[in-house]
């Protein structure tokens, strides 16, 4: 890559302010690990998502429904226009659920995965709704007349599928021509350059040579979202900052982010020095509380916070506590009466005998 293709002046992403702490940013494996946590501790991702698992991902109801909200809001924080398709990079596609979300939007797009077994499971897919649209839309040469055509058919009428697919490793740099790209998506891919598969694999480099090659394929003004899981801050600290490195601006947006399973972070990335990346979704949003209000649906424990603390309880046979002592005069001096001061004999038992 020749170097004096990026900007000169280069400053760093807005990202949120994670503790600035030493911890190791490439995970070996092992075997408690692999077992109890993330899959890419597991080994290679080509290794973990084999056809019994590909199937699995692909057939998951929960899984699609997961794939496709989180495409969504990538797509959304790309902008891209509405008037026109347009061309999209889907980097780690696997089995092409993302895809098919683009498809949906009347976009073209190209996924790349480093999965074999995942790219067999959307190639199935992809080859089955073309021979689906052949059948029922006449002959074969019409469909490759104009994308319009294909990204929008009539009502009733199958449509062609406008994705294409690659097998190819995104650590080692994406081997696309310069300005190809109108705007890149990745779902929950990232993360795996974080870690070291073999000897010679360094997430740094990994990630480096990854962003200079997404920075050459994208055409300026272009925008690139990428959803990833960060196992640590560290983490997300190193993705944006080898992001940085070859002239991207940007942010990473975070949305939901007191939510333990909601939780996403989406990097947002631009050639504009002046973008900003936007806020995230907040937890308020997600859980509908205005919604919920209005539908007479009450969250248990939700407005807890707004109910008025009890008085504390006597003892038992009706001993009166330190605690209820110091609850009643303060209840007599808000009403305005005269009451004596607190002091460290008030509310001390007495001895039972004199």
């Amino acid at each position: 890559i020749d170097p004096t293709f990026f900007p000169k002046n280069k400053t760093p992403l807005i990202a949120p302010a994670y503790p600035q702490q030493e911890y190791p940013l490439a995970h070996l494996p092992t075997k408690q690990s692999a077992i109890m946590s993330r899959p890419e501790l597991t080994g290679h991702a080509s290794l973990f998502y084999n056809a019994k698992e590909a199937r699995k991902y692909d057939s998951s109801s929960r899984m699609i429904g997961v794939q496709r909200e989180i495409t969504e809001r990538a797509i959304e924080l790309l902008r891209l226009p509405d008037d026109k398709p347009s061309f999209v990079l889907d980097v780690g596609c696997g089995s092409g659920l993302s895809g098919k979300v683009l498809e949906d939007k009347g976009h073209v797009w190209v996924g790349c995965d480093v999965s074999r077994d995942m790219l067999e499971v959307a190639n199935d897919r992809i080859e089955h709704k073309r021979e689906a649209a052949q059948g029922g839309g006449g002959d074969s040469s019409e469909d490759d007349d104009s994308d319009e055509d294909m990204a929008s058919g009539g009502k009733g009428q199958a449509v062609a599928s406008n994705g294409d697919l690659m097998h190819h490793d995104m650590g080692t740099g994406l081997p696309f021509r310069p300005a190809t790209f109108d705007a890149c998506i990745s779902i929950s891919a990232l993360q795996w350059l974080c870690y070291s598969n073999a000897k010679g694999q360094i997430p740094r480099k990994r990630l480096t040579r990854f962003f200079s090659s997404l920075y050459q394929v994208l055409r300026r003004g272009a925008r690139a979202v990428l959803q990833f899981y960060p196992e640590t801050a560290e983490q997300a600290i190193l993705i944006s900052e080898c992001a940085a490195t070859v002239g991207f601006a940007g942010g990473i947006v975070v949305d939901y982010p007191n939510s333990t399973k909601a939780k996403k972070h989406y990097l947002v990335l631009s050639f504009d020095r002046s973008y900003k990346a936007p806020k995230g979704l907040t937890d308020g949003s997600l859980l509908g509380q205005a919604a919920k209000r209005a539908s007479g649906v009450r969250v248990d424990g939700e407005e807890r916070g707004n109910k008025k603390q009890r008085p504390p309880k006597k003892g038992k046979g009706g001993t009166k506590t330190k605690e209820w002592i110091m609850h009643k005069k303060d209840t007599q001096r808000k009403k305005g009466k005269d009451v004596k001061k607190d002091t460290k004999y008030t509310g001390r038992k007495r001895p039972t005998r004199f």
